[in-house]
């Protein structure tokens, strides 16, 4: 049975996109046969992350919403070599990048129910462990039917009043839905805040757990989207932060004592 693990945030540029695509690569180097669905189509952005020229791309989620054609024809095999060494996989379901099928869902949205079929049925018919959601920041529609088809739910958010704020309302929702496990990552930490500190905060907040802290890192705003950041720098501690996540998705027994003290060390 797939298990489905939305990736969501009330606000945008919470590293939602980031996040996904490092983990979910973590997971598939655990020799797991992983699928990634970018179902924020407003802004799709996620094959970026893995070199998925749009040239390349021949359908897309779009085109499975509109009826053209199955979701099991837009997917893409974009499984990195050190994943493939490791017996992984990682097929990727992109968003359209033109403009005229972004406007066409801007202007008469899409049929949400087949995308819940979709999401029911891939896993199942692609042979997947594991079907990431790259979720749409907010909440609508989709956000909803994510939620409501979720094994585990990952909510990033920022140490920030306005994403606290709107965290909450995820949480609730989630709750609501009865979302089965419900996991926080608060990403871009400041050096200068104590870790041990955000976590209690964090999760006194929302009686949630914090599967980690993700560190403000250089390294990746200099990176820009160009590559896997878990691949590209394995040894960072942001590196381990994606790999604990990954740990509590495949083995939920498994990286719950993390220490948090190194977090914020340099390399």
């Amino acid at each position: 049975m797939t298990k489905i693990i939305p990736v969501h945030s009330f606000r945008g540029g919470t590293g939602k996109s980031n996040t996904t695509a490092n983990v979910a690569t973590a997971v598939a180097a655990m020799g797991q046969r992983v699928g990634i669905i970018d179902t924020d189509i407003q802004s799709p952005g996620i094959h970026i992350l893995f070199n998925l020229s749009p040239k390349s791309v021949q359908k897309t989620l779009n085109d499975y919403l509109w009826n053209r054609c199955t979701l099991q024809e837009t997917s893409y095999d974009v499984t990195p070599a050190p994943v493939k060494a490791k017996k992984g996989q990682i097929l990727l379901i992109p968003s359209s990048m033109d403009i005229a099928e972004i406007s066409k869902i801007l202007r008469d949205g899409y049929n949400v129910k087949r995308l819940q079929d979709g999401l029911k049925k891939v896993g199942e018919q692609l042979k997947l462990d594991y079907l990431f959601i790259d979720t749409h920041p907010g909440i609508n529609e989709e956000t909803l039917l994510s939620l409501s088809l979720a094994h585990t739910l990952v909510v990033m958010l920022r140490p920030d009043q306005q994403d606290f704020q709107g965290t909450a309302v995820i949480v609730d929702i989630a709750r609501r839905l009865n979302v089965n496990r419900l996991l926080l990552v608060v990403n871009r930490v400041p050096a200068k805040f104590i870790p041990e500190q955000v976590k209690e905060q964090v999760e006194k907040t929302y009686q949630a757990k914090v599967a980690a802290l993700l560190p403000n890192s250089e390294e990746m705003m200099e990176l820009a989207s160009r590559d896997l950041f878990y691949l590209r720098y394995p040894d960072h501690v942001l590196s381990q932060a994606y790999q604990a996540i990954a740990q509590q998705i495949h083995q939920p027994s498994s990286g719950e004592g993390n220490p948090l003290k190194s977090l914020f060390q340099r390399r």
